[in-house]
């Protein structure tokens, strides 16, 4: 077989060039290269990591379908993913959406051709084309945040933990409650996250003005902008704002000071994701931890238990959380 050694001998340099051009690190001139290209193409050499993914069938690399990677949660999460899989020797390759459904299904498509050994998906939109997608898929797939069909899933209790939150809130005195979510589409933090709020404002006997419930898009900009909008079309101010996420809270927050309010001596707010700007935020920002590193680590152990084939029928894992309660309340 023919090994880096003969390649090298062949064309008439180094190892470390052969190594350099296989690995496109370093520098080479155009002329060694050239030499070393040459006799690959001539003998047909398969670098080693090839040939030992052709003999075990294991390329030991993992997509990672992430919907917006800038995110802290998101970024915490794939800490979790890599500390785990790294252990067991397994590479991250990571495919941004940037909350794009249709760059979801063009990077599930291009994780396949790359013959990736198994895929995370961490998706916000569930829709039929994703599904279908993920049906032809022979690779195995887990998702994490989203309850997807068929799909063994870490799931983070969105509903219970917006209704702690609401409680809480209802429980410190308020009863008039502002809501700034996300797309509905996003099941696990637009729909579920908005149906507890409801719920549990509904069993406190407190009605819900509807002006007082906006959407944003998981960024600080539309947090104000959903704030303004919560001020301006209604007559009665919230004493209280509860954000799906710390972003949107600290967007709310920065509209209400920008018009001179007090938090929370003028009005409240509490968010979830307990990001390092909700510690540094002014004044800190009450949050929900909901343990994205762990969660990572648990879709990781996951997704080996399938690739080993410990695992047969899909299983949904549900994640802990924990309130913290700050000064923004």
């Amino acid at each position: 077989m023919t090994t880096i050694k003969d390649i090298a001998e062949l064309a008439g340099v180094s190892r470390t060039t052969v190594s350099r051009v296989l690995n496109r690190s370093g520098y080479v001139s155009e002329a060694a290269e050239a030499r070393v290209m040459e006799v690959i193409e001539e003998t047909g050499y398969i670098p080693s990591e090839q040939a030992k993914a052709m003999r075990t069938k294991q390329t030991k690399v993992i997509g990672v379908v992430l919907p917006k990677i800038s995110t802290e949660t998101v970024s915490r999460t794939v800490d979790g993913i890599d500390t785990k899989l790294s252990e067991h020797g397994y590479h991250l390759l990571l495919a941004n959406t940037n909350l794009d459904p249709a760059k979801e299904i063009e990077h599930l498509k291009l994780l396949q051709s790359r013959r990736v050994d198994g895929i995370i998906i961490v998706a916000t939109n569930i829709n039929d084309q994703l599904l279908k997608m993920i049906e032809r898929i022979k690779e195995p797939v887990v998702a994490v945040g989203q309850d997807i069909p068929g799909l063994p899933c870490v799931l983070y209790n969105d509903y219970e933990a917006s209704r702690d939150v609401t409680d809480h809130l209802l429980q410190k005195g308020h009863r008039h409650i502002g809501f700034i979510g996300v797309s509905e589409q996003d099941r696990a933090v637009g729909h579920e996250r908005l149906r507890a709020f409801r719920d549990t404002m509904a069993s406190w006997g407190c009605p819900v003005e509807e002006n007082w419930v906006q959407q944003g898009v998981f960024d600080i900009e539309s947090g104000y902008e959903a704030m303004k909008q919560i001020i301006e079309t209604s007559n009665v101010r919230p004493t209280a704002v509860f954000a799906v996420t710390d972003r949107l809270a600290i967007g709310a927050m920065e509209y209400v000071r920008s018009l001179g309010w007090k938090i929370p001596e003028d009005i409240s707010f509490i968010g979830i994701g307990s990001s390092d700007l909700s510690k540094y935020s002014s004044p800190k920002l009450s949050t929900v931890d909901y343990y994205n590193e762990q969660a990572g680590m648990k879709t990781a152990e996951l997704l080996l238990d399938y690739l080993r084939g410990d695992k047969k029928a899909p299983e949904k894992f549900i994640m802990n959380y924990g309130l913290i309660e700050r000064n923004s309340i």
